[in-house]
């Protein structure tokens, strides 16, 4: 299904992650570029015929052109800038994990919901081809009941790692976890459902900084099913495995192209006898079209009529998971503003 009327997009921080949201529009689409550095407003928007740099988001919010504003700013402005795009009568797409804390998250979902405005975090790894396919086999039933999950992901870092905003606690609300860790966790989730069991801690183990480098957790459901995660930037060569259990066999997900390796899947069959089971496997060598993937799904949802956000919801329990783990590690500055 494709969306019928392609709809005015805006554009609230222009670096990396801006630029590939912006690459994954249709021609037309991208009417503003708004940065605090209007450099780098100016930079995206000469990519784009018809887009308007901007340094603030006055003129972007009153123009009737904008109906979805896509949220690419660092952590701290996340929450900020998408509930002024709310009250302005967009419908905003915020990168992950959204904001600094949960309490953010349900604020924006208090205002979305009176509007009748969607909103969501942008969690563009279930859009991901190998993720895809696996869930497609996971719903088909040829596991039979799912027992476990288990990931891991990380990066190596980077000279001078510890020293960008990603390692100010007030700028980032933290390190790995809530990074690439909050990946892990909408993932495991989406195959298993929600969690009613939270175990695990957060550490820096090497980094000289302020925030964890590593995280290590065990979530259960009230079934019993378990997601064992890990997620890190130590791991110095970049690393994405997935591998989700059921009593008839097992689906693993390796890679996410580029330095993580090629995307593919293997499924694995349990045979009657036991013993090495078959496998079959899948391989997805182009390049990434989750990102392009992830605004169609989420522009098709806004042309439907208004139905809620109950996938808000779930990327506001993935963070109270991180805000927890981090609780339970010692780090007093993740507990969200106004508690002990």
């Amino acid at each position: 299904m494709k969306t019928q009327h392609p709809l005015g997009v805006a554009i609230v921080g222009c670096g990396l992650i801006g630029n590939k949201r912006a690459g994954a529009l249709r021609p037309g689409q991208l009417r503003f570029a708004c940065d605090t550095n209007l450099k780098n407003a100016s930079a995206l928007a000469g990519k784009f015929p018809g887009c308007e740099a901007v340094s603030d988001l006055g003129a972007m919010l009153a123009s009737e052109s904008v109906s979805l504003v896509i949220v690419a700013a660092t952590n701290a402005a996340l929450g900020p800038v998408a509930l002024s795009c709310l009250k302005a009568g967009k419908h905003v797409l915020v990168e992950k994990p959204g904001g600094l804390h949960s309490t953010e998250l349900r604020e924006m979902l208090q205002v979305a919901e009176a509007r009748e405005l969607r909103v969501g975090v942008g969690y563009n790894h279930r859009f991901h081809p190998a993720i895809q396919k696996a869930r497609k086999l996971v719903d088909s039933g040829i596991l039979g009941p799912l027992m476990f999950l288990r990931g891991r992901y990380g990066h190596g870092g980077r000279v001078g790692y510890e020293t960008e905003w990603r390692a100010d606690p007030a700028l980032s609300g933290g390190g790995e976890l809530i990074d690439q860790g909050v990946h892990l966790i909408d993932l495991a989730g989406w195959f298993l459902g929600e969690f009613s069991l939270i175990e695990g801690h957060a550490c820096t183990s090497f980094w000289k900084m302020a925030v964890d480098d590593n995280a290590f957790l065990s979530l259960r459901t009230p079934a019993g099913q378990t997601a064992w995660l890990h997620v890190s930037c130590t791991e110095w060569k970049n690393l994405f495995s997935l591998e989700v259990y059921g009593r008839d066999g097992k689906i693993s997900i390796e890679g996410l192209g580029g330095s993580y390796g090629l995307e593919k899947v293997i499924w694995y069959k349990m045979l009657p006898e036991m013993g090495p089971p078959e496998t079959t496997s899948w391989e997805y060598p182009r390049g990434d079209q989750s990102w392009a993937a992830e605004l169609e799904s989420f522009q098709e949802d806004i042309q439907k009529p208004f139905s809620g956000n109950e996938a808000f919801e779930q990327n506001i329990r993935t963070l109270e998971i991180v805000e927890t783990i981090y609780t339970k590690s010692g780090f007093t500055w993740a507990r969200p503003p106004g508690t002990a």
